[in-house]
């Protein structure tokens, strides 16, 4: 039988607006939203913890967030900077376990069974972690641990900030009893909403749903949903995690209407694009528009060609077509976005052309 597994998961607590009252002390106790103006069209990326005391939360409008809080202090993002400080918290997770599997600028899994250090206990590399951590940088992070992915990374929200909980096997069933069935992961507000019109409001009633009722219910994600009730996940860690696409959006300062801004807003997503592609000696075989109405309704046009995506003028030869299969020009437009996906190199993209080409007729 195999050991059992021993995963962290690490999450920075609210780590965008955390590295700006560390950067400005004069901000550490006050509601900081990173984001949009309050008078723009923008939302909130991150906030902290003193603003989401005003009941201000992620994507929210920051209009909205600024009706809530009205002494909230608004800046915007500074990635280059949270970057920064992302690559010394990642550093220092490689000081554990080469099974680094990093989510996002602010989390990562680690796999830490057999780690570095040749410690046995799970619980006290979360410890040393969350101290160097904050020895290093100054911020605080929040630690799950527990004996797979699902579990540790509902631990590590669960003492958010600066927390730590620690899920064992024989512990796991009654913790996921007890959940408010919002808090599994994988469950968003709408299917949040289907499952409670179902009855389902904690775990020990998603354990009572029968497998055939879940799939009836959330086709294929019904056997998750089974599982994570159970606290079945054999996913592993994942260290190199290779990116699937490339985009880039926004949203515009008003809805707009003519088919000239809206394609000089596109030309300026289409070359940030191109930039990142370049950079990364990469292209794709997948181009999709994203087109946001005033009403927030939202659609996506693709189109998948042989040649593949490299450049502006790859990404500019097929975009025309994709906006003509929109209402661009008859429908108000808040947000406009691009993106690349089905990455791969010129030589991919080579032996892929060569294989789509027809075969000779049969003599």
């Amino acid at each position: 039988m195999p050991p059992v597994r021993k995963i962290i998961h690490v999450d920075m607590d609210a780590f965008f607006a955390s590295v700006e009252q560390l950067d400005r002390p004069e901000l550490r106790g006050m509601p900081v939203i990173v984001g949009g103006e309050p008078n723009s069209r923008g939302v909130v990326a991150a906030c902290s913890y003193e603003a989401r005391a005003c009941g201000i939360h992620s994507a929210m409008p920051s209009h909205r967030a600024h009706q809530l809080c009205p002494r909230a202090v608004f800046i915007r993002p500074r990635m280059t900077r949270y970057q920064e400080i992302s690559r010394q918290i990642m550093a220092l997770f490689h000081r554990y376990t080469p099974l680094v599997e990093q989510l996002s600028v602010d989390e990562a899994f680690l796999d830490v069974t057999g780690n570095l250090l040749g410690e046995p206990s799970a619980t006290r590399i979360a410890e040393l972690i969350r101290v160097d951590i904050h020895t290093a940088t100054g911020l605080t992070a929040s630690a799950g641990v527990s004996y797979n992915k699902f579990l540790a990374k509902i631990a590590s929200g669960h003492r958010k900030p600066d927390g730590l909980t620690v899920i064992p096997p024989e512990r796991a069933q009654a913790f996921l009893a007890a959940l408010p069935i919002g808090k599994f992961y994988g469950v968003g507000r709408v299917t949040e909403r289907k499952m409670l019109e179902h009855g389902i409001r904690t775990g020990s009633d998603l354990l009572r749903c029968p497998l055939r009722e879940l799939m009836a219910l959330f086709g294929k994600s019904g056997r998750f949903f089974h599982d994570m009730a159970r606290g079945i996940d054999h996913r592993p860690i994942e260290p190199m995690r290779v990116r699937k696409s490339i985009g880039s959006e926004t949203t515009l300062p008003t809805d707009i209407r003519d088919l000239a801004q809206v394609n000089a807003a596109l030309n300026e997503q289409v070359l940030e694009v191109a930039a990142v592609l370049t950079r990364k000696q990469t292209g794709g075989r997948t181009l999709t528009l994203k087109v946001r109405y005033g009403d927030f309704t939202t659609i996506t046009r693709s189109c998948t060609t042989v040649r593949g995506f490299f450049d502006a003028d790859d990404i500019l030869a097929h975009l025309p077509r994709l906006l003509a299969a929109t209402e661009a020009g008859r429908r108000p437009i808040r947000l406009v976005g691009v993106t690349v996906a089905n990455l791969c190199d010129e030589r991919e993209a080579q032996r892929w052309r060569f294989r789509q080409l027809p075969l000779p007729f049969p003599a």
